[in-house]
């Protein structure tokens, strides 16, 4: 039986134009081929799962194509090959978790002296560069502000706050955002008809929740998915495998928090629970939902009604806030049932509680100056 290959590595970019929600990031290196103005350094920054590995890949195979560098080098040519699958000697990937001492970087930069053995370039593809030790950093800043010519660096790091600022600098920085939940469905549809897998929209826009603006993770979630369903796979079937709640029900929680309603917030919370569902991700899913009414009332003039009563976008600020403050606790509290119910009780009651400099402002506007009556109305 030949070996598997998951989704998420059958269909990992080959060219540019199979990278998706990064098009800002993919015309500017179009536009550098095609100029000429390639830099020594490049760093790619943002959450996993974005295509910083896949589009470095794919850029070192644009540089050293045939006759290029060119934006379309072609898929079946010797040197593409081996630089996708990870076999080309002048294409280095490193894990920075794994080679971070500065005996390995100095061991790199001594190879950099070489010329490449295949390709016009040789590329080294350093990933997750934050793990790199402040003695590796510094064996490389000399090599890397001035490398020689046949050599290109391209970093990639889920946290660049960690690198130093000397690194930094001598890099062009590109910003890898989370890809948007339409472009994931987008992505998603398309291989599960390649796949020949019938897939509920409402079982993909789970998916594309669940995996929070990654390409990867929402490929992964489609592979396990098609693996315990079959060839159909409905809403439910995710809800039930990722404990996840329908926007339905989400919605009817927001209802009973607007409401007040705290009998049918308890019965909530208690059919969430003996259904497993995972409580921290209601909490996040909630979030979404009283932001959207906050962001309704800031636009309709102050006040929404998406949560069943009318709320002004004073008492909706306050309940996103204390559900924000709840995260922690219910993450590393001892009983995740009971953090939750606090949770959303003590947002409903933040929800309710008036601002005492807005209090002072209603209660002078109905005092008329000077006049007994206004001071009666107050």
């Amino acid at each position: 039986m030949a070996d598997y290959q998951v989704i998420a590595r059958r269909w990992r970019p080959q060219r540019f134009e199979d990278i998706v929600g990064q098009d800002h990031i993919v015309r500017t290196l179009r536009n550098a081929i095609e100029t000429g103005r390639i830099a020594h350094a490049y760093l790619f920054v943002g959450p996993r799962g974005t295509g910083k590995t896949s589009t470095a890949r794919v850029f070192a195979k644009a540089l050293n194509a045939e006759g290029g560098p060119r934006v379309d080098p072609p898929d079946d040519s010797e040197i593409s090959q081996a630089i996708m699958n990870g076999s080309c000697m002048d294409v280095i990937e490193i894990d920075g978790a794994s080679n971070n001492s500065v005996d390995q970087i100095r061991d790199l930069r001594d190879e950099c002296q070489y010329a490449p053995a295949q390709c016009s370039f040789k590329i080294y593809i350093i990933d997750e560069v934050h793990m790199l030790s402040a003695s590796a950093f510094n064996a490389l800043l000399k090599t890397l502000e001035e490398p020689p010519p046949h050599v290109k660096f391209i970093f990639a790091t889920t946290e660049a706050q960690k690198l130093l600022a000397t690194i930094v600098s001598r890099c062009q920085r590109f910003e890898f955002r989370p890809i948007s939940a339409e472009v994931l469905v987008e992505r998603l549809t398309r291989i599960a008809e390649a796949e020949k897998v019938q897939v509920a929209e409402g079982a993909l826009r789970s998916i594309a929740r669940l995996a929070s603006g990654g390409m990867r993770d929402a490929q992964s979630i489609l592979d396990q998915m098609i693996s315990f369903c079959g060839e159909s796979i409905s809403e439910a079937d995710v809800l039930d495998v990722y404990g996840l709640v329908g926007p339905d029900r989400i919605l009817e929680l927001g209802r009973a928090m607007g409401g007040g309603d705290f009998p049918r917030l308890v019965q909530l919370v208690e059919a969430f629970s003996a259904e497993g569902r995972d409580l921290y991700r209601v909490l996040l899913d909630l979030e979404v939902l009283v932001r959207e009414a906050l962001m309704e009332a800031i636009q309709g003039g102050g006040s929404s009604s998406r949560l069943g009563a009318e709320l002004s976008s004073e008492s909706l600020l306050r309940m996103l806030d204390s559900l924000q403050q709840s995260e922690v606790p219910l993450q590393k509290g001892l009983s995740e049932k009971v953090n939750f119910e606090v949770a959303l009780l003590r947002a409903v009651e933040a929800s309710q509680v008036r601002a005492i400099d807005n209090l002072i402002r209603e209660l002078k506007g109905l005092q008329e100056p000077g006049g007994e009556t206004g001071k009666k109305k107050a």
